[in-house]
């Protein structure tokens, strides 16, 4: 399962200023502590519009604060390829990726792979059609209605068709990036995310000891979630979000950038 990118928990962003910082800890805090201690003295409140659909595409059940349904989802049984079970089937994410490319895409090959089709078409279809194809109209199979309610899946709806980028024009298939500023997304770093991230992205660890994943380890092997988490923030918690705070794509290609010079390990 993929880690996610860190969080940056007790940021208050005001026109994408920070405002107040996240103090660090010795010893580091593992991410699960951070979130507990965060989440049991104020629960976020998911955004509305596009934002709060991209967050419910990266994980719904942890952006809503619920218990996943029960064994896998019912499409799962039609691939093969994904040994994943559980949780990890329901997300949004894992059968049509980070980069919405589905079987074109990153996810195209691998262990994610599941031959499910992409969302780059999404914005060209009726907000009508795309709800169809979350409710169970078009498949009962696709139904999500009796886990979102109608506001979840209006968000979801926003998100396939104003939410979606092609990252291909930032992004290479190498996972560098095209045209990044680095000095440029090091002060976007230093502003923002430094703070909760600390200088060299290591206060936060997404994976464990043996195996430590941190802002540059998620910058540099999944370059496509590191976009989607730094565009629409980390479900459930108070991660800002750059598209909310008027970021533009490049600034974005631009942290990216700069996020895959920290360490990796």
């Amino acid at each position: 399962m993929q880690k996610s990118i860190g969080i940056c928990l007790l940021l208050v962003v005001m026109g994408g200023i920070a405002l107040s910082a996240c103090g660090t800890a010795t010893p580091v805090p593992s991410e699960t502590a951070v979130l507990n201690t965060v989440e049991a003295q104020s629960p976020p409140v998911l955004s509305e519009g596009y934002i709060g659909g991209g967050l419910l595409y990266d994980d719904w059940m942890k952006a809503i604060n619920v218990d996943a349904p029960a064994g896998d989802h019912p499409l799962w049984k039609t691939q093969t390829t994904n040994t994943r079970t559980g949780k990890d089937t329901w997300r949004c994410k894992e059968c049509h990726g980070w980069d919405y490319k589905g079987v074109d895409g990153a996810y195209g090959s691998g262990s994610h792979q599941t031959g499910f089709k992409g969302l780059l078409n999404a914005s060209s279809m009726s907000d009508e059609d795309l709800l169809a194809s979350l409710d169970g109209t078009k498949n009962p199979d696709h139904d999500f209605s009796s886990f979102l309610d109608d506001s979840h899946l209006l968000r979801l709806v926003e998100f396939l068709k104003q939410g979606i980028t092609d990252t291909a024009q930032f992004i290479n298939s190498d996972k560098t990036v095209n045209g990044g500023d680095v000095e440029h997304g090091k002060e976007l770093f230093n502003g923002l995310c430094q703070a909760c991230h600390a200088e060299d992205g290591k206060t936060l660890n997404f994976g464990d000891e043996s195996e430590p994943e941190y802002v540059g380890t998620i910058a540099s092997d999944n370059p496509w979630e590191f976009w989607h988490k730094a565009s629409f923030g980390q479900p459930y918690t108070q991660m800002p979000s750059a598209l909310k705070s008027n970021w533009s794509f490049q600034d974005i290609a631009d942290l990216l950038a700069y996020a895959q010079t920290l360490p990796t390990e």
